[in-house]
């Protein structure tokens, strides 16, 4: 009798175990995939207004804005743009990347980008730019130059041309914060250091001045550090995101050929890369970011928890191979069903977005791959529709509406 009950048992468990994972199935959304524009030049990011009209950024060319009714105004850039950016420069990774919209544009109408710059003679630098957008949405007004100073990758090195691992996403925060990703330059000691600004997560004000709480107290990294650094100790954060239910910011950092990671972020955290070589270790131009830093010829970790005490963990990383992580968001609505507040993330080299839902404590719950065609995703963005918008190394900008 107890061998029949048992064997019953165990038969409604699985039955019980394949109908919940069968329900689950049926409520993750499908994506209707259409695209919105087609044959543009290196799109790299986008930024909604409250309207609906959409800011975006082609890395060689400028910043534009698509309108409600389809109409494209060019405004700050190249040639044919109603604004020049004279000191722009596009080589490697640079040029201009991010955007973002502040907060409370209805009534400053500030609009901000990341750009490559060479309005300093000596070297070129990467910059936090902020313009206003007047009424017509035809040009812009007032540049400001809020943050002059992120460290660019001006030379060659052994490890690759100019421009790379350059970072360049701006999101404000709930907080009403505008936060800036960089790269570490493939330059071994960047991330390390205090006062400079590459390989760093900044935290600022609109107007570019640091905000108070970012470099935490006791954190012997920090000490003497630019104010305006909320994170260090990274190597190339492509994106950042923050979570609905919490405002718990989230990054998305690419890997050196392996070890992409997905972190949760606390003030004045260390991410943990050091590609300095260690002692009786040598690398090419003293990075070792692309091979070893430690004796035993182990490949430098993203993450040197052994090294850094109390580093940031991430909540996920893919060990192995880099599959070249991008942007991320984090999607919400019912009409997300089960993704009802997941972390999307973009991956360049597989050509794949990977969804990631997340425990009530942050944890990473599950990842699965989303169901669409194979692309390059350069950002993601939920825009005010509620639908999930991407631009693509295709050329293209594209709208996933969920089913």
């Amino acid at each position: 009798m107890t061998k029949n009950f048992n064997i019953r048992f165990r038969f409604l468990a699985a039955c019980f175990v394949m109908a919940s994972a069968c329900f689950a199935n049926a409520q993750a959304p499908t994506l209707n995939q259409t695209n919105i524009m087609t044959g543009l030049e290196s799109p790299w990011d986008l930024a909604f207004l409250p309207d609906g009209a959409m800011l975006f950024t082609e890395k060689c060319k400028g910043l534009s804005i698509r309108l409600p009714d389809g109409t494209i105004n060019k405004l700050f850039g190249g040639e044919g743009y109603a604004v020049a950016a004279k000191d722009l420069v596009c080589e490697g990774q640079g040029g201009l990347q991010g955007v973002a919209v502040d907060p409370k544009f209805a009534s400053n109408r500030f609009i901000y980008v990341y750009m490559t710059s060479n309005l300093k003679k000596k070297v070129r630098t990467n910059r936090v730019i902020r313009l206003q957008l007047p009424t017509a949405l035809n040009t812009v007004n007032h540049r400001k130059d809020i943050v002059r100073d992120i460290p660019y990758k001006d030379k060659a090195n052994a490890h690759g041309g100019p421009g790379i691992n350059n970072g360049g996403r701006l999101r404000f925060g709930p907080d009403g914060f505008l936060y800036v990703t960089t790269g570490d330059n493939q330059n071994g000691s960047l991330p390390q250091k205090s006062r400079k600004l590459g390989g760093k997560v900044l935290r600022i004000t609109r107007d570019g001045s640091p905000v108070r709480g970012n470099t935490a107290r006791g954190n012997k990294a920090l000490r003497g550090a630019d104010r305006r650094i909320f994170t260090l100790g990274h190597r190339n954060v492509q994106g950042i995101a923050f979570r609905p239910t919490n405002g718990q910011a989230y990054i998305a950092e690419h890997g050196p050929g392996h070890t992409d990671e997905v972190t949760a972020l606390v003030a004045g955290g260390h991410g943990g890369w050091d590609p300095q070589p260690e002692s009786e270790v040598t690398c090419e131009d003293n990075y070792c970011g692309n091979g070893s830093n430690k004796k035993d010829g182990t490949l430098t970790p993203m993450t040197d928890a052994a090294k850094f005490k109390n580093v940031m963990q991430p909540i996920w990383n893919n060990g192995g191979e880099s599959d070249g992580m991008g942007p991320c968001e984090f999607v919400r609505g019912d009409q997300w069903k089960t993704w009802n507040g997941a972390l999307l993330v973009g991956m360049m080299a597989t050509q794949e977005l990977h969804v990631l839902t997340l425990n009530p404590d942050g944890s990473l719950k599950e990842k699965i791959k989303a169901t669409i065609p194979a692309d390059r995703i350069r950002s993601l963005v939920q825009g005010p529709d509620g639908n999930l918008y991407a631009s693509s190394d295709l050329g293209t900008i594209w709208k996933a509406v969920p089913q």
